[in-house]
């Protein structure tokens, strides 16, 4: 069941301007560390025009139970206890049918979201945008201990996203924040079917947003609790991903997909010599007349090398700005996995093309190249584009 933000815009109350929306489920330990530091940020500026709604899904641990509690010395935090439903997106829209402010927005409970950054969200959205986001993949954010297996799940995901909803998830650098803040106008009317955890693809996806700005932030580790991420939240991700694109609200988007085309004349140049690269080192590993290596064993080695030609030009010339704020090898190092992460998928597909127009169209092997070269690099292009050649790394 769909749940719509609608019939309320009369109702709201103007001298709210914000209301910060906290879903919780066994989050006792630290609801009220939460509490006090967003009051303590916010009251400054903001005291007596804000609301925090704690959204709780009927804790075990009685999380609504304290939370209540703290209102006698925080009137400006309200309660909401849910016995019946389940699921953090649903949460925060439920939070957000009750809100009376002009800017809707989300955070953790957890702590992982600093609090420290909203008064920089609060800026943005009265410099004009209609939706900020706090991101981990842009600088200034990041996370702080992350390991292999989290990084590649956490990419992987953004990956997956990009190719089933390239034009809502190719928008924000971080499309899996569970950070950010909307205008009410751009989500006023907007049926909103939210499945998982991720309800900013939700936002994009349904809502009118023109304006975005992004807000770097360092991912903390939780100290109190356990994490509620499983393998369940991955499925209904996908599951998400799929009914938005399904149901074709896509088109709505008013900002579509700009290419900055300086950037893609630079990687295209550096594409071009990389095409040189490929087809002089396929030669002289294939040709009868040279070595005469096996097509599959020839096609990896070239475009192996082709990969670290690429990298090279494009970590110095065509990301310079980007590259030039990451120093050092191990950073550099990173850079080079990742991109040839991103290859090393393009090569699978350049592999599988060069050997169907050989073996199942006859086609001369040097021609089939160039043909799989040319869609490979339209891939490599989108995808480094949209991972945005970040390494998120901290002190």
């Amino acid at each position: 069941m769909s749940l719509r933000i609608s019939d309320i815009e009369g109702s709201s109350d103007r001298q709210t301007y914000l209301s910060l929306v906290v879903p919780t489920y066994n989050e006792r330990p630290n609801i009220q560390t939460l509490v006090e530091r967003i009051s303590k940020l916010l009251d400054p500026v903001l005291e007596g025009f804000y609301e925090l709604i704690v959204v709780d899904d009927d804790s075990p641990d009685r999380t609504w139970e304290l939370a209540q509690a703290l209102c006698n010395d925080y009137p400006q935090l309200t309660v909401i206890r849910r016995q019946q439903e389940r699921g953090l997106s649903t949460a925060v829209i439920r939070g957000w049918q009750a809100a009376a402010g002009q800017i809707l927005g989300v955070i953790d409970s957890d702590l992982q979201h600093p609090p420290e950054i909203l008064l920089q969200m609060l800026t943005a959205l009265k410099g004009g945008a209609d939706l900020v986001v706090a991101s981990r993949h842009i600088e200034g954010g990041g996370v702080s201990d992350w390991g292999f297996i989290r990084r590649f799940l956490s990419r992987g995901a953004q990956l997956l996203g990009l190719i089933i909803l390239p034009n809502a998830i190719g928008r924000v650098s971080d499309p899996m924040s569970g950070y950010f803040m909307v205008r009410r106008d751009a989500v006023i009317g907007r049926d909103l079917d939210p499945i998982g955890y991720k309800i900013l693809i939700e936002v994009l996806g349904r809502c009118q947003i023109d304006r975005i700005a992004e807000i770097g932030y360092v991912f903390q580790e939780r100290q109190e609790g356990a994490s509620k991420v499983t393998w369940k939240q991955y499925v209904e991700y996908i599951q998400h991903l799929i009914r938005l694109r399904s149901r074709g609200r896509l088109e709505k988007l008013k900002q579509r997909f700009e290419v900055p085309i300086k950037r893609f004349v630079r990687f295209g140049l550096v594409g071009l010599s990389g095409v040189f690269v490929d087809m002089a080192i396929f030669y002289l590993l294939h040709d009868p007349a040279a070595l005469g290596l096996p097509l599959t064993r020839s096609k990896v080695v070239a475009a192996e090398v082709a990969i670290v030609n690429n990298f090279l030009w494009n970590d110095l010339w065509t990301f310079r700005d980007i590259s030039s704020q990451q120093r050092g090898w191990s950073k550099r190092i990173k850079r080079f996995i990742k991109f040839n992460l991103v290859c090393l998928l393009g090569l699978f597909l350049n592999v599988l093309i060069v050997n169907v127009l050989v073996n199942y169209f006859n086609l001369h092997y040097l021609i089939a190249n160039l043909i799989a070269i040319a869609i490979v690099t339209v891939w490599n292009f989108w995808i480094n584009l949209k991972l945005s050649w970040r390494v998120t790394q901290t002190k």
